[in-house]
């Protein structure tokens, strides 16, 4: 640390996920929105519940790539790191909804916000994730929080709603689950 500056409590966290486990409730959605957007709202919620079969809950958000090639692909310079959680953060005064960030993110995360014009992504919630809390108050625990470890490549985790539901689906029905996709 250097001279006069003060050390962080905070430390960077990354969000499991466990995909049989969720419910379908979509209590992260609703509690991400009424955080971010003061309202419910799940279609501007950072965190998104796609259910492309039947009875297959994907829930969708920020895999926080050690890259971060969101960031590389934003020409405006929106996007930047949050240096204490190492969450992407949205300059949404800077973005211009280009859309080169959803595309540069291999799980195609990044949307752009319903009712302005600016990228929507993942924030950590200040490293405290209500999105995770909501889960596992719920006990359903598809979502958790585990402390970063830099060793690990979390970009692994960036992918698509349809290629992770392509995955569970055979996981969950097995060779009927390649039929439904």
């Amino acid at each position: 640390v250097w001279e006069g500056e003060v050390m962080s409590t905070i430390k960077p966290v990354w969000i499991a996920r466990d995909y049989a486990r969720c419910s379908g409730c979509r209590r992260c959605e609703i509690v991400c929105s009424l955080s971010h957007e003061g309202r419910i709202w799940p279609e501007a919620s950072r965190v998104r519940v796609f259910m492309l079969v039947p009875g297959v809950e994907i829930p969708h958000l920020c895999a926080q790539c050690h890259d971060y090639p969101c960031i590389e692909a934003c020409p405006a310079g929106a996007l930047s790191v949050n240096k204490e959680t190492e969450a992407v953060v949205v300059d949404k005064e800077k973005c211009t909804a280009c859309g080169l960030c959803i595309d540069a993110c291999p799980g195609k995360v990044p949307y752009l916000h319903p009712g302005e014009n600016y990228a929507v992504i993942c924030d950590l919630c200040e490293g405290k994730p209500k999105c995770v809390e909501a889960c596992t108050q719920g006990k359903w625990n598809a979502l958790q929080t585990i402390e970063k470890d830099e060793s690990h490549t979390y970009r692994l985790y960036a992918r698509t709603p349809e290629e992770i539901t392509k995955e569970l689906a055979v996981q969950l029905y097995g060779e009927k689950g390649k039929e439904v996709m």
